[in-house]
């Protein structure tokens, strides 16, 4: 990737190193052109917050369970 410098207020950009398209190859990825499944970001958290409410619920259910079965013994 190539960064900018400040140098007596010019702004010039560093040599491009030997793996200068990693950036072009990494952009590849998120184009209309990628192999695999195109989701919104919106998608994306709905599935995460799903998945954060199923391990908080189980969390839950494992308290109750473990409470009721304690309280038989």
């Amino acid at each position: 990737m190539r960064r900018c410098r400040v140098m007596g207020g010019a702004a010039t950009s560093a040599s491009p190193s030997v793996g200068s398209d990693f950036g072009s190859n990494m952009l590849w990825f998120y184009t209309d052109d990628a192999p695999g499944l195109k989701i919104s970001p919106t998608i994306v958290l709905v599935i995460t917050l799903c998945f954060i409410a199923f391990v908080a619920a189980l969390h839950v259910f494992g308290k109750i369970y473990r409470a009721k079965a304690g309280a038989g013994l």
